[in-house]
């Protein structure tokens, strides 16, 4: 179905507020509100564009719509079970979901367990569900939508969950930022000044990037943990790793995992690990899923940190810059930041990990303990 179609549905159903965090399954109808005159949010995460929603109905009376991946699932559901429920205050919502990891349908690992649990944890939720598909038609996703409206004067939410290639538009919205420095550049700079330290990089094209690093110089993985999923929580695992090895530490994030928990900075800071360094590259974008801008383009990471009480923090917006930074930084005493401003894109061959997340896990694991299985 088209998007236009689709969001006319929604409007003519009375749904006319829209937040949420981007989805690639949905990204025809994130780059349509993104690009047209909607009241619309980007929220930094999905439990907290659950609770807009919630501020919107008892502001209006009026339902929003909430978006998300079926992974943002997990940081839903405390707000749904515990703000939005009919045994608390009754608040309904319309949540659109893509459908990654969808049984039959080939994803990523990261994506498989939660597309086998999608329709079921909706279900333990109390949401009714509705599964949109290529084939869908306008009469069947009408008559949804009244069951919705239904729900909705009782004070529930409904879930329309969207399978892959289901939602269509006939241009692409490609998106750019004021930045210069490619971010796989970038990359490539750090793990070599890294040299044998560990690297933990964020979920998405990070991740995909310092792989293929690895591989174009023949390196081997055992350094590494490529973050293939928990979006925002690759500065967690950095810090439980850095806090139990005396090696220094590397954690390659981007700015929309930081926006998602912000507060590991803090708790980063006042752990004080003086073996990480955390580099941000920052591209403005949730570029693994379409380059749609994050919630709010204009932070300044480095700033925040230094507030948050890291001892060092830079930034860099450029291959020179970060030399200077990576040959300064290496010899302070962490906890230390590096915010990179990247631009948005990588190369089109750009591949995926070919050893699994398990493979990868003990390949670590083994470093770490000498050698030793």
């Amino acid at each position: 179905m088209d998007v236009s179609t689709f969001i006319n549905g929604l409007l003519e159903s009375g749904v006319t507020f829209f937040c949420g965090v981007p989805d690639s399954q949905l990204k025809p109808f994130c780059d349509k509100l993104n690009c047209g005159d909607y009241n619309h949010i980007t929220a930094h995460n999905e439990g907290g564009a659950v609770a807009l929603a919630a501020g919107y109905h008892i502001a209006t009376g009026k339902v929003g719509c909430v978006y998300m991946q079926n992974s943002g699932l997990g940081n839903a559901v405390n707000p749904i079970t515990s703000l939005m429920s009919g045994e608390v205050y009754g608040i309904p919502a319309l949540y659109v979901i893509g459908w990654r990891g969808e049984p039959g349908v080939k994803d990523e690992p990261q994506h498989v367990h939660q597309g086998r649990i999608t329709l079921p944890l909706l279900e333990v939720l109390d949401l009714k569900s509705f599964v949109f598909g290529k084939n869908t038609s306008e009469s069947e996703f009408k008559s949804f939508m009244n069951q919705a409206l239904a729900l909705f004067a009782e004070g529930k939410g409904a879930a329309i969950v969207v399978e892959k290639g289901a939602l269509s538009s006939p241009e692409a919205t490609h998106y750019a930022n004021n930045f210069d420095f490619c971010r796989e550049e970038a990359v490539n700079q750090v793990l070599d000044f890294a040299g044998d330290d560990i690297i933990v990089s964020t979920t998405g094209k990070i991740s995909r990037e310092v792989f293929e690093t690895r591989e174009s110089k023949s390196q081997g993985h055992g350094h590494d943990f490529l973050t293939v999923g928990s979006m925002g929580h690759s500065s967690m695992i950095s810090l439980g790793l850095a806090l139990n090895t005396d090696r220094r530490l590397w954690c390659l994030d981007g700015d929309g995992a930081i926006l998602m928990h912000q507060g590991s900075l803090e708790t980063v800071a006042h752990q004080k690990p003086k073996n990480l360094i955390h580099v941000v590259l920052n591209n403005t974008a949730h570029e693994s899923v379409g380059g749609m801008p994050v919630a709010e383009v204009e932070s300044d990471y480095s700033s925040m940190a230094k507030i948050a009480g890291y001892l060092n923090a830079y930034t860099a917006t450029n291959a020179n810059q970060l030399d200077k930074i990576l040959k300064t930084v290496i010899h302070q005493q962490g906890p230390s930041f590096i915010e990179v401003k990247v631009s948005i894109g990588s190369r089109d061959n750009l591949g995926r990990p070919t050893t699994t997340p398990k493979q990868n896990k003990e390949e670590l694991m083994r470093f770490l303990n000498g050698g030793k299985a």
